[in-house]
């Protein structure tokens, strides 16, 4: 299985929402990458995607976007492939 990361902060129901797909499709682990508490890594978060919010989601190094766009690949059956090595 490819390394997940997220960008995410302490209180937001997507990032909640986006770990319990993950969790549904065996990810036990991910880097969790919390930009409410280091601003340099929001700076990094938004030079890596053009994008102000959370959760940001890397499977490998594929930028899947946010919840939304992980429920539309895991609604489409293409996250399960993306997962795999």
């Amino acid at each position: 299985m490819k390394p997940v990361t997220m960008y995410t902060t302490a209180v937001c129901p997507y990032c909640i929402r986006a770990k319990q797909i993950l969790a549904a499709k065996g990810v036990s682990d991910i880097k969790e990458i919390r930009i409410d508490l280091d601003p340099v890594e929001r700076d990094k978060m938004m030079d890596l995607t053009g994008r102000r919010t959370v959760p940001q989601i890397f499977i490998g190094d594929t930028h899947v976007g946010g919840c939304d766009d992980l429920v539309a690949l895991n609604q489409a059956g293409k996250l399960e492939l993306l997962l795999g090595d």
